[in-house]
């Protein structure tokens, strides 16, 4: 973690003033959102929780960088379309006649809802490898991002640990979002220990109530939070849905309630939540007290609650 050297960036050294961008390292996907109840239309949205941060900082006027592997078939195209569209830089990403982007399908329920159906990966061990990442991209920008998308494969968890050593040898911001698909993985433990690890090297990280339960193997939010004070992350941010969300810093708790609206599609709200978070300490720096820490979380909260208004996790 890097927090402390960040801060003293901010306070004066001009070299490091000038770092800017957030760069989102990540699998993206094409969401198949079901048009009806009878789950046979869809609806094509471009996806992923790290695409999702990447498009929203750069909508809030951010440089975004994305890196992964795109494909030639159809669905990398539509994906590669989507992000030029939105202003962000792929020039990092990587290429490959084999890759094929992942596609999600989300069906509705008969009240409505709508829930995961079914993953589609016919490229499981493409993924961007350690010698394929650029190293002076990390010299430029500001904030590391990334989830535990990339945790569950070994090819791609190499990857990570790289760009995130890079991340700490530029004296870059590292935030984490837990992001946990158990279905991904092999074991509930396997998963626990492993995003657990990566939790303790980030600056800021954010869960949901859910993951902080799974994480910690609490019975309650109370008994969860003592638990991952123990990993000392300087600021760990708790989504509760439209509860809104909670932030433990220094050890003390801060609850800001959310924002009333009235949601069509929740998909992508954390994300938000969280690319409007990494856009105030982008911009504005660490929070210098609370009432600056609690406003960033309000404002958060608006642009989460905002999200959910419309179809699509954008």
């Amino acid at each position: 973690m890097i927090i402390i050297e960040f801060i003293e960036c901010l306070k004066g050294g001009t070299s490091s003033l000038s770092k800017e961008g957030i760069i989102s390292l990540g699998e993206a996907f094409v969401d198949l959102i079901s048009a009806d109840q009878t789950n046979t239309r869809y609806q094509q949205f471009v996806g992923g929780a790290t695409v999702n941060v990447a498009v929203r900082a750069s909508r809030f006027g951010i440089p975004s960088y994305y890196l992964c592997k795109l494909g030639t078939d159809a669905n990398s195209l539509f994906v590669a379309k989507a992000l030029k569209k939105e202003n962000i830089n792929i020039d990092y990403c990587v290429p490959s006649f084999e890759k094929k982007v992942c596609s999600v399908y989300i069906h509705l329920n008969e009240d409505g809802d709508r829930y995961f159906h079914k993953y589609v990966n016919e490229t499981p061990d493409e993924w961007l490898t350690v010698d394929e990442l650029e190293q002076e991209l990390f010299h430029v920008g500001k904030i590391f991002y990334f989830s535990s998308g990339t945790l569950f494969n070994d090819k791609a968890r190499k990857t990570t640990e790289q760009a995130l050593a890079y991340a700490e040898e530029y004296h870059m911001l590292v935030a984490f979002d837990a992001n946990i698909r158990l279905k991904r993985w092999e074991s509930e433990e396997e998963c626990r220990e492993r995003v657990s690890s990566f939790m303790k090297r980030a600056d800021l990280v954010k869960v949901t109530e859910d993951e902080l339960l799974f994480l910690t193997e609490a019975s309650t939010m109370e008994e969860g939070l003592v638990k991952m004070s123990s990993l000392n992350i300087p600021f760990l941010f708790i989504t509760m849905g439209e509860a809104g969300a909670c932030v433990l810093h220094d050890g003390n708790i801060m609850d800001v309630p959310g924002i009333k609206v009235k949601a069509v599609d929740t998909t992508g709200a954390g994300d938000a939540f969280f690319a409007a978070i990494l856009s105030r300490f982008h911009k504005e720096g660490v929070p210098v007290d609370d009432s600056q820490l609690k406003e960033y979380v309000h404002f958060a909260n608006k642009v989460g609650a905002i999200a959910t208004t419309k179809i699509g996790s954008l």
